[in-house]
Parts: C-alpha cells; sequence; structure tokens
C-alpha cells in the first residue's frame, strides 16, 4: 500500500482500485478532506469484524438482514493512543443465539483485531530514494 501527499494535510492511500483520503479535521489544523488515521483504524477493525461475521454467517447458512455495527475507542494517555476498542453489533434478523455465536467466531477470526490484541512492533524509517523524483527544474529552484 501507499500513500501520497495531497494538498497541505491529507494523504491518500491507495488500496488495490480504492483510495481512501486521510486527513485531520480543520479544528486541528486539517482540512477535513477525510477521517482522521485513528478513525480510520477504527473502520478498518469494523470493517475486518463485520466481513468475518459475515463469512460465518454464510458459512452455518445464517440470513443476515440489517446488520450493524459500532466501534469504539477509549483513549488513553502518554502516549495518547486507543486503550482498548470496543465492537458492538446487532442484527434484525438473526435468532440472539446465533447472534453471539457469529459475534465470537467474528471475533476470533478478524485478522485487524488479532493484529491489535496481540501487538507488534511499529516501525518508519527514510526512503532510500525519493518516490517522485524532482525535476531538474524542481532542483534548480531548491
Amino acid at each position: 500500500m501507499a500513500l501520497v501527499q495531497s494538498g497541505q494535510t491529507a494523504s491518500v492511500a491507495s488500496i488495490r482500485d480504492h483510495a481512501v483520503v486521510m486527513d485531520r479535521p480543520s479544528s486541528h489544523g486539517g482540512s477535513d478532506a477525510g477521517p482522521m488515521g485513528g478513525e480510520t483504524l477504527l473502520a478498518a477493525v469494523g470493517g475486518c469484524f463485520m466481513s468475518t461475521f459475515y463469512a460465518a454467517a454464510q458459512a452455518r447458512s445464517v440470513p443476515i438482514e440489517g446488520a450493524t455495527s459500532r466501534v469504539t475507542g477509549v483513549f488513553v494517555a502518554n502516549p495518547r493512543r486507543f486503550g482498548s476498542i470496543h465492537i458492538e453489533v446487532s442484527c434484525d434478523s438473526c435468532p440472539p443465539a446465533d447472534l453471539e455465536h457469529l459475534v465470537e467466531v467474528a471475533e476470533r477470526g478478524c485478522l485487524v483485531a488479532a493484529t491489535l490484541r496481540q501487538g507488534m512492533a511499529v516501525t518508519a524509517s527514510v526512503a532510500a530514494e525519493p518516490a517522485h523524483p524532482r525535476r531538474p527544474a524542481d532542483a534548480a529552484g531548491a
């Protein structure tokens, strides 16, 4: 996946044939061109969870209509981050026992949730070469 600058404060992530714009709200110095990275993280957790939920329902021939989820992140400080994430699921068509079982299966099977639960190293480095080399006219003005 690659991200490129868009305007002064936004980035566009290219994912397969899709583009996701991320930015800060204007109240935090951004241009509000898209959700913040933390909001996108919560959406990724919810999207992965629900995809796994739908696959589990399909594998068990449980019809799904009107399924929704609400993903909530709880902030902690020093450093500021999400200390926990909770997913609440409802489904208009699911009997309660099936819904509980599908939520359990999705909780175990969601790649994003499992990754966050286990923790991992996140590192950054400077690229050996710029992704977009300067043209000679750009270099002359630098």
